[in-house]
């Protein structure tokens, strides 16, 4: 994929501040404002909308999540070695914003579209091209998200600052329009004379929705593509990495082997979160009104998002991260608890307020570790490889999310679950007991296992030297180039 030749490089770190603008901060901040736009949408409500709208049953779902998960086991690296491969005037990660942003936002827009007349075996077939091809293109504008950022800057707290207003605007993304969502479908339903009226069920909702959250985020990835510069170059920045090389940049590279664990089963836990949120306010406390505000709090986010470059430069990444993962499972227990008080929305509130609160000092260090296992895999092997190391990150989030989907749907099949189509005001308790354990205990195991793992983590004490010794290796790289 050579189009033309790299960015001009600067001859040396001394000569580079290191400094990214205002301006650029915000355009990079917007390609995850534009991904949590509509994808956060997909993971919360997809399975909803199959079940409750479209009446497709949830074992057959099941059976969707599970061919995603192994799709998504090889779709994240083919992407790492094409943006390893490519060469463009534009840089390496950035054209894929550019070359897929609509793509993407088109088959989003499928995952929900209830086409009139399908069969039963028809609508299985439109949601598994529907959703398999989401996710796959998410890999394709989503990796560069994170692949770029090495290549933004070599500072580390300027990294630490842009995946912090890059987390804070993912964030904005997922608090605006998720408590938007349900109510939304109905006003939209109703306002365009769908046949059930002002339902959070509305075929013709769900749809009018999607095509206006898949416009934003076609907007916002492409305002990403356009704002944003390549600037850190290296050696092997400017030629196409073959696999082989690639490969030798995870050579003892444990810093990446804890963080692409955590990835796995964090998300996968956050991916059972989100998707029986709606289940469990909605069956097991019949107040689907708190369901919505408690993603309405989502906002809180925001504000301990803020605050991570003040945080990890006091107490460091590795121990900002896991204070925000153990805040996450304790809000789990809390939840439990309000369970077991019968729903007690006081209790519940607390535990929805410190999740939020804890999930935001976690959210925006995992793509500053993945940025320090791309220098260490560079320090330590010689190779830097940004798409091949980040692209991981991609893989083992979605196959955590994939796996996780899977889990959460064979759960509920298990139970017994009722879709809205065949629901009769009841659920027998089976169902209601396999939506308590996906929503409270599945996430807890997960966001307890990614603290544990965390622990072995020691990149903030290498990093000194290790950044030292790269901006020598980048500063020989970039004189012998312009001689």
């Amino acid at each position: 994929m050579d189009t033309s030749a790299q960015t001009k490089p600067v001859s040396s770190v001394k000569e580079r501040p290191n400094e990214v603008g205002i301006k650029e901060r915000i355009a990079y901040a917007m390609s995850d404002f534009g991904c949590n736009t509509i994808f956060q949408i997909v993971g919360t409500y997809f399975m909803v909308f199959c079940t409750d709208t479209m009446g497709v049953r949830a074992a057959a779902v099941a059976g969707l999540f599970a061919i995603t998960a192994i799709i998504d086991s090889v779709d994240g690296l083919v992407w790492g070695q094409f943006i390893d491969r490519t060469r463009t005037r534009w840089g390496k990660s950035r054209p894929y914003w550019l070359w897929f942003s609509i793509p993407f936002a088109i088959f989003c827009v499928m995952c929900f579209t209830d086409l009139p007349g399908l069969s039963e075996t028809g609508k299985v077939i439109w949601v598994y091209v529907a959703y398999i091809g989401a996710k796959v293109l998410y890999s394709g504008i989503n990796i560069p998200v994170t692949s770029i950022l090495p290549s933004l800057t070599s500072n580390p707290q300027e990294r630490v600052t842009l995946s912090t207003i890059r987390q804070f605007f993912g964030n904005s993304g997922s608090a605006i329009f998720l408590p938007l969502t349900l109510p939304a479908v109905a006003f939209l339903g109703g306002l365009f004379g769908d046949s059930n009226g002002k339902s959070t069920s509305s075929a013709l909702g769900w749809f009018i929705w999607a095509i206006i959250l898949a416009v934003i985020t076609a907007a916002c990835l492409l305002i990403a593509f356009a704002g944003t510069r390549e600037r850190v170059v290296t050696k092997d920045s400017l030629r196409s990495i073959p696999m082989r090389e690639s490969v030798k940049a995870l050579k003892g590279n444990y810093p990446w082997l804890i963080i692409i664990f955590i990835n796995f089963i964090y998300w996968g836990g956050f991916s059972v979160r989100s998707g029986s949120l709606p289940y469990y306010f909605k069956y097991v406390l019949h107040n689907e009104a708190l369901g919505s505000l408690t993603l309405a709090a989502t906002f809180i986010t925001l504000a301990s998002t803020a605050l991570v470059p003040l945080i990890s430069g006091k107490i460091g990444k590795r121990n900002c991260m896991m204070l925000g993962m153990v805040g996450t499972a304790v809000s789990q227990l809390i939840l439990f608890v309000a369970d077991k008080m019968n729903g007690n929305v006081a209790v519940i509130l607390i535990g929805i307020v410190l999740y939020y609160i804890s999930y935001g000092l976690t959210g925006a260090l995992i793509a500053v570790m993945l940025s320090d296992a791309v220098d260490f895999g560079e320090w330590k092997n010689g190779i830097r490889a940004e798409g091949f190391v980040t692209s991981f990150s991609s893989f083992s989030a979605k196959l955590g999310m994939g796996i996780g989907g899977m889990l959460m749907a064979m759960v509920l099949a298990s139970g017994h679950y009722i879709s809205a189509a065949n629901y009769a005001g009841q659920q027998p308790s089976t169902a209601l007991t396999a939506i308590s354990f996906s929503f409270i205990w599945i996430p807890f195991i997960g966001y307890a296992a990614s603290a544990v793992a965390l622990m072995f983590n020691n990149i903030d004490k290498l990093e000194p030297q290790m950044i030292a010794d790269l901006d020598k290796k980048h500063a020989a790289e970039m004189a012998s180039v312009k001689n």
